[in-house]
Protein backbone atom coordinates (compact mmCIF):
# COMPACT_ATOMS: atom_id res chain seq x y z
CA UNK A 1 0.00 0.00 0.00
CA UNK A 2 0.97 3.62 -0.54
CA UNK A 3 2.38 5.05 2.68
CA UNK A 4 1.74 8.46 1.22
CA UNK A 5 3.37 11.81 1.42
CA UNK A 6 1.94 13.83 4.30
CA UNK A 7 4.63 16.07 5.69
CA UNK A 8 2.84 16.92 8.93
CA UNK A 9 2.19 14.49 11.75
CA UNK A 10 -1.37 15.85 11.99
CA UNK A 11 -4.29 16.66 9.69
CA UNK A 12 -5.47 20.04 10.96
CA UNK A 13 -6.69 21.51 7.68
CA UNK A 14 -6.23 21.56 3.92
CA UNK A 15 -4.90 25.10 3.69
CA UNK A 16 -1.41 23.87 4.54
CA UNK A 17 -1.47 20.73 2.35
CA UNK A 18 0.03 20.66 -1.14
CA UNK A 19 -1.76 19.37 -4.20
CA UNK A 20 0.50 16.30 -4.12
CA UNK A 21 -0.42 15.54 -0.50
CA UNK A 22 -4.13 15.84 -1.26
CA UNK A 23 -3.84 13.59 -4.31
CA UNK A 24 -1.87 11.06 -2.28
CA UNK A 25 -4.67 10.80 0.29
CA UNK A 26 -7.28 10.41 -2.46
CA UNK A 27 -5.21 7.69 -4.14
CA UNK A 28 -4.99 5.77 -0.88
CA UNK A 29 -8.74 6.15 -0.35
CA UNK A 30 -9.29 4.52 -3.75
CA UNK A 31 -7.33 1.49 -2.58
CA UNK A 32 -9.33 1.25 0.63
CA UNK A 33 -12.70 1.59 -1.07
CA UNK A 34 -12.02 -1.68 -2.86
CA UNK A 35 -12.28 -3.36 0.54
CA UNK A 36 -15.99 -2.50 0.62
CA UNK A 37 -16.66 -5.16 -2.02
CA UNK A 38 -15.03 -7.95 -0.03
CA UNK A 39 -16.96 -10.42 2.09
CA UNK A 40 -14.72 -9.57 5.06
CA UNK A 41 -14.59 -5.78 5.30
CA UNK A 42 -11.69 -5.59 7.70
CA UNK A 43 -7.94 -5.21 7.37
CA UNK A 44 -5.22 -5.88 9.96
CA UNK A 45 -3.51 -2.65 8.93
CA UNK A 46 -3.71 -0.84 12.29
CA UNK A 47 -4.04 -3.79 14.67
CA UNK A 48 -3.38 -2.86 18.31
CA UNK A 49 -3.80 0.86 17.63
CA UNK A 50 -6.35 2.82 19.67
CA UNK A 51 -7.89 6.18 18.77
CA UNK A 52 -9.99 8.49 20.91
CA UNK A 53 -12.86 10.47 19.37
CA UNK A 54 -13.09 13.77 21.24
CA UNK A 55 -16.34 15.35 20.04
CA UNK A 56 -17.44 18.56 21.74
CA UNK A 57 -20.20 18.98 19.15
CA UNK A 58 -22.98 16.75 17.89
CA UNK A 59 -22.23 14.57 14.87
CA UNK A 60 -23.80 11.68 12.98
CA UNK A 61 -21.94 11.14 9.70
CA UNK A 62 -18.44 12.23 10.72
CA UNK A 63 -18.36 10.37 14.02
CA UNK A 64 -19.90 7.16 12.68
CA UNK A 65 -17.64 7.32 9.62
CA UNK A 66 -14.49 7.60 11.72
CA UNK A 67 -15.71 4.76 13.95
CA UNK A 68 -16.29 2.56 10.89
CA UNK A 69 -12.90 3.49 9.40
CA UNK A 70 -11.13 2.63 12.66
CA UNK A 71 -12.83 -0.76 12.89
CA UNK A 72 -12.19 -1.61 9.24
CA UNK A 73 -8.49 -0.95 9.81
CA UNK A 74 -8.47 -3.36 12.76
CA UNK A 75 -7.95 -0.65 15.39
CA UNK A 76 -9.89 0.16 18.53
CA UNK A 77 -11.66 3.36 19.54
CA UNK A 78 -12.69 5.25 22.65
CA UNK A 79 -15.71 7.50 22.19
CA UNK A 80 -15.25 10.37 24.63
CA UNK A 81 -18.50 11.79 25.99
CA UNK A 82 -18.19 15.39 27.12
CA UNK A 83 -21.48 15.17 29.02
CA UNK A 84 -20.23 12.40 31.31
CA UNK A 85 -16.57 13.44 31.53
CA UNK A 86 -14.51 15.43 34.01
CA UNK A 87 -14.95 18.46 31.72
CA UNK A 88 -18.14 19.04 33.68
CA UNK A 89 -16.05 19.13 36.85
CA UNK A 90 -13.87 21.90 35.50
CA UNK A 91 -11.06 19.96 33.85
CA UNK A 92 -9.35 21.95 31.09
CA UNK A 93 -9.11 20.80 27.50
CA UNK A 94 -5.34 20.38 27.71
CA UNK A 95 -5.54 18.39 30.95
CA UNK A 96 -8.18 16.17 29.33
CA UNK A 97 -6.07 15.34 26.27
CA UNK A 98 -2.91 14.82 28.32
CA UNK A 99 -4.72 12.35 30.55
CA UNK A 100 -6.11 10.51 27.54
CA UNK A 101 -2.66 10.38 25.96
CA UNK A 102 -1.26 8.88 29.15
CA UNK A 103 -3.57 5.90 28.62
CA UNK A 104 -1.45 4.93 25.63
CA UNK A 105 -3.72 6.02 22.79
CA UNK A 106 -2.28 6.34 19.27
CA UNK A 107 -4.26 9.26 17.90
CA UNK A 108 -6.93 11.87 18.64
CA UNK A 109 -9.89 12.79 16.44
CA UNK A 110 -11.38 16.07 17.62
CA UNK A 111 -14.43 18.18 16.81
CA UNK A 112 -14.89 21.46 18.64
CA UNK A 113 -17.08 24.57 18.29
CA UNK A 114 -14.03 26.85 18.52
CA UNK A 115 -11.66 27.27 15.59
CA UNK A 116 -8.05 26.41 16.29
CA UNK A 117 -8.67 23.84 19.03
CA UNK A 118 -7.21 20.87 17.07
CA UNK A 119 -4.03 22.89 16.47
CA UNK A 120 -3.88 23.76 20.17
CA UNK A 121 -4.19 20.09 21.11
CA UNK A 122 -1.51 19.16 18.57
CA UNK A 123 0.88 21.53 20.36
CA UNK A 124 0.43 19.64 23.64
CA UNK A 125 0.44 15.95 22.63
CA UNK A 126 2.85 13.64 20.82
CA UNK A 127 0.24 11.55 18.99
CA UNK A 128 -1.37 12.48 15.63
CA UNK A 129 -4.38 14.80 15.79
CA UNK A 130 -7.11 14.81 13.15
CA UNK A 131 -9.47 17.77 12.82
CA UNK A 132 -13.07 16.56 12.51
CA UNK A 133 -14.36 20.13 12.32
CA UNK A 134 -13.38 23.22 14.32
CA UNK A 135 -15.71 26.19 14.53
CA UNK A 136 -15.89 28.16 11.29
CA UNK A 137 -12.33 27.14 10.40
CA UNK A 138 -11.96 23.82 8.55
CA UNK A 139 -13.40 20.33 8.10
CA UNK A 140 -10.62 18.65 6.09
CA UNK A 141 -11.94 15.09 5.85
CA UNK A 142 -15.33 16.32 4.59
CA UNK A 143 -13.64 18.24 1.79
CA UNK A 144 -11.44 15.24 0.96
CA UNK A 145 -14.47 12.96 0.64
CA UNK A 146 -16.16 15.59 -1.52
CA UNK A 147 -13.15 15.64 -3.86
CA UNK A 148 -13.01 11.85 -3.88
CA UNK A 149 -16.68 11.74 -4.91
CA UNK A 150 -16.18 14.33 -7.64
CA UNK A 151 -13.29 12.38 -9.14
CA UNK A 152 -15.32 9.15 -8.98
CA UNK A 153 -18.14 10.84 -10.86
CA UNK A 154 -16.24 12.77 -13.54
CA UNK A 155 -12.68 11.46 -13.52
CA UNK A 156 -10.93 14.71 -12.70
CA UNK A 157 -11.43 18.15 -11.12
CA UNK A 158 -9.07 20.37 -13.14
CA UNK A 159 -11.10 22.96 -15.03
CA UNK A 160 -14.48 21.86 -13.67
CA UNK A 161 -16.92 24.49 -12.42
CA UNK A 162 -17.91 23.91 -8.81
CA UNK A 163 -20.68 26.04 -7.31
CA UNK A 164 -20.78 26.19 -3.51
CA UNK A 165 -24.14 27.63 -2.50
CA UNK A 166 -25.51 28.56 0.90
CA UNK A 167 -24.23 29.65 4.29
CA UNK A 168 -20.61 30.28 3.34
CA UNK A 169 -19.96 32.52 6.35
CA UNK A 170 -20.47 29.81 8.99
CA UNK A 171 -19.23 26.85 6.92
CA UNK A 172 -15.94 25.13 7.73
CA UNK A 173 -16.84 22.71 4.92
CA UNK A 174 -16.80 25.57 2.42
CA UNK A 175 -13.37 26.73 3.56
CA UNK A 176 -11.77 23.30 3.33
CA UNK A 177 -13.41 22.70 -0.04
CA UNK A 178 -12.16 26.01 -1.40
CA UNK A 179 -8.57 25.36 -0.30
CA UNK A 180 -8.59 21.89 -1.85
CA UNK A 181 -10.55 22.60 -5.03
CA UNK A 182 -8.46 25.61 -6.03
CA UNK A 183 -5.26 23.59 -5.49
CA UNK A 184 -6.62 20.90 -7.81
CA UNK A 185 -7.46 23.44 -10.50
CA UNK A 186 -11.25 23.76 -10.21
CA UNK A 187 -13.11 26.96 -11.04
CA UNK A 188 -14.96 27.69 -7.81
CA UNK A 189 -17.86 30.09 -7.43
CA UNK A 190 -19.51 30.75 -4.08
CA UNK A 191 -23.03 32.06 -3.72
CA UNK A 192 -25.36 33.09 -0.94
CA UNK A 193 -27.06 36.10 0.59
CA UNK A 194 -24.63 39.03 1.04
CA UNK A 195 -24.99 38.59 4.81
CA UNK A 196 -23.70 35.01 4.56
CA UNK A 197 -20.65 35.68 2.37
CA UNK A 198 -17.41 36.20 4.36
CA UNK A 199 -15.58 39.44 3.71
CA UNK A 200 -12.52 38.80 1.56
CA UNK A 201 -13.44 35.25 0.52
CA UNK A 202 -12.51 36.15 -3.07
CA UNK A 203 -8.90 36.33 -1.87
CA UNK A 204 -9.04 32.52 -1.56
CA UNK A 205 -9.18 32.29 -5.35
CA UNK A 206 -12.94 32.02 -5.88
CA UNK A 207 -15.59 34.01 -7.73
CA UNK A 208 -18.36 35.50 -5.60
CA UNK A 209 -21.97 36.09 -6.61
CA UNK A 210 -25.26 36.70 -4.84
CA UNK A 211 -27.26 35.41 -7.82
CA UNK A 212 -27.89 31.69 -7.60
CA UNK A 213 -28.69 31.45 -11.32
CA UNK A 214 -25.22 32.80 -12.14
CA UNK A 215 -23.59 30.31 -9.79
CA UNK A 216 -25.43 27.34 -11.28
CA UNK A 217 -24.94 28.35 -14.93
CA UNK A 218 -22.98 25.54 -16.67
CA UNK A 219 -21.88 24.08 -13.33
CA UNK A 220 -20.38 20.59 -13.25
CA UNK A 221 -20.95 20.26 -9.49
CA UNK A 222 -23.32 22.03 -7.13
CA UNK A 223 -22.36 21.65 -3.49
CA UNK A 224 -25.31 22.79 -1.39
CA UNK A 225 -24.51 23.93 2.15
CA UNK A 226 -26.81 23.72 5.13
CA UNK A 227 -28.04 26.95 6.67
CA UNK A 228 -26.39 26.72 10.09
CA UNK A 229 -29.05 28.23 12.30
CA UNK A 230 -27.27 27.08 15.47
CA UNK A 231 -24.20 29.20 14.65
CA UNK A 232 -26.01 32.33 13.56
CA UNK A 233 -26.12 35.18 16.05
CA UNK A 234 -28.73 37.48 14.58
CA UNK A 235 -31.00 37.59 11.57
CA UNK A 236 -29.08 36.94 8.35
CA UNK A 237 -32.16 36.75 6.11
CA UNK A 238 -35.87 37.56 6.56
CA UNK A 239 -37.24 33.99 6.77
CA UNK A 240 -36.61 30.41 5.67
CA UNK A 241 -39.35 30.83 3.08
CA UNK A 242 -37.56 33.85 1.64
CA UNK A 243 -34.23 32.00 1.66
CA UNK A 244 -35.72 29.06 -0.23
CA UNK A 245 -37.34 31.38 -2.76
CA UNK A 246 -34.05 33.17 -3.47
CA UNK A 247 -31.41 30.46 -2.94
CA UNK A 248 -33.09 27.07 -2.68
CA UNK A 249 -31.82 24.50 -5.19
CA UNK A 250 -34.81 23.30 -7.21
CA UNK A 251 -35.23 21.32 -10.44
CA UNK A 252 -36.15 24.54 -12.25
CA UNK A 253 -32.91 26.23 -11.23
CA UNK A 254 -30.81 23.21 -12.13
CA UNK A 255 -31.87 23.53 -15.77
CA UNK A 256 -29.14 26.17 -16.03
CA UNK A 257 -26.44 23.68 -15.00
CA UNK A 258 -24.85 21.08 -17.25
CA UNK A 259 -27.06 18.16 -18.17
CA UNK A 260 -24.91 15.79 -16.11
CA UNK A 261 -24.54 18.11 -13.10
CA UNK A 262 -23.71 16.40 -9.81
CA UNK A 263 -25.55 17.51 -6.66
CA UNK A 264 -23.71 17.28 -3.34
CA UNK A 265 -24.51 18.12 0.28
CA UNK A 266 -22.40 17.55 3.43
CA UNK A 267 -25.49 16.93 5.56
CA UNK A 268 -27.62 17.18 7.50
CA UNK A 269 -30.05 18.64 4.98
CA UNK A 270 -32.74 21.22 5.65
CA UNK A 271 -35.22 20.12 3.01
CA UNK A 272 -37.33 22.98 1.78
CA UNK A 273 -34.76 25.53 2.97
CA UNK A 274 -31.53 25.10 0.97
CA UNK A 275 -32.61 22.16 -1.20
CA UNK A 276 -35.87 20.72 -2.49
CA UNK A 277 -36.80 17.11 -1.88
CA UNK A 278 -36.95 16.55 -5.64
CA UNK A 279 -33.29 17.53 -5.96
CA UNK A 280 -32.18 15.83 -2.74
CA UNK A 281 -33.64 12.53 -3.92
CA UNK A 282 -33.13 13.14 -7.62
CA UNK A 283 -31.07 11.23 -10.19
CA UNK A 284 -27.97 13.44 -10.02
CA UNK A 285 -27.45 13.57 -6.28
CA UNK A 286 -24.51 11.65 -4.76
CA UNK A 287 -25.27 12.58 -1.16
CA UNK A 288 -25.35 9.02 0.19
CA UNK A 289 -22.30 8.12 -1.89
CA UNK A 290 -20.49 10.95 -0.14
CA UNK A 291 -21.23 9.25 3.17
CA UNK A 292 -19.86 5.94 1.91
CA UNK A 293 -16.77 7.61 0.53
CA UNK A 294 -16.19 9.28 3.87
CA UNK A 295 -15.22 5.92 5.34
CA UNK A 296 -12.61 5.24 2.65
CA UNK A 297 -11.14 8.74 2.95
CA UNK A 298 -10.92 8.55 6.73
CA UNK A 299 -9.32 5.12 6.50
CA UNK A 300 -6.70 6.67 4.23
CA UNK A 301 -6.03 9.57 6.60
CA UNK A 302 -5.69 7.31 9.65
CA UNK A 303 -3.45 4.87 7.84
CA UNK A 304 -1.19 7.48 6.30
CA UNK A 305 -0.71 9.47 9.51
CA UNK A 306 0.09 6.31 11.46
CA UNK A 307 2.47 5.15 8.71
CA UNK A 308 4.26 8.47 8.89
CA UNK A 309 4.46 8.25 12.68
CA UNK A 310 6.15 4.87 12.52
CA UNK A 311 8.56 5.69 9.71
CA UNK A 312 9.81 9.20 10.61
Amino acid sequence: MNTGNIQSQHLLGLKSLTREEIESILAQATVFKEVFNRSVKKLPTLNNKVFVSLFYENSTRTRASFDMAIRMLGAGSINFSVQTSSVNKGETLIDTVRNLESLGIDGIIVRHPMGGVPALIADHVKVPVINAGDGFNEHPTQALLDLFTMIEEKGYIEGKKVAIIGDILHSRVARSNIWALTKLGANVIVCGPPSLIPIGVENMGVTVTNKVEEAIEDADFVNVLRVQFERQKGNFFPSTREYYREYGITPQRLKRAKDDVIIMHPGPMNRGVEISTEVADGPYNVILEQVTNGVAVRMAVLYMLMSRKTTV
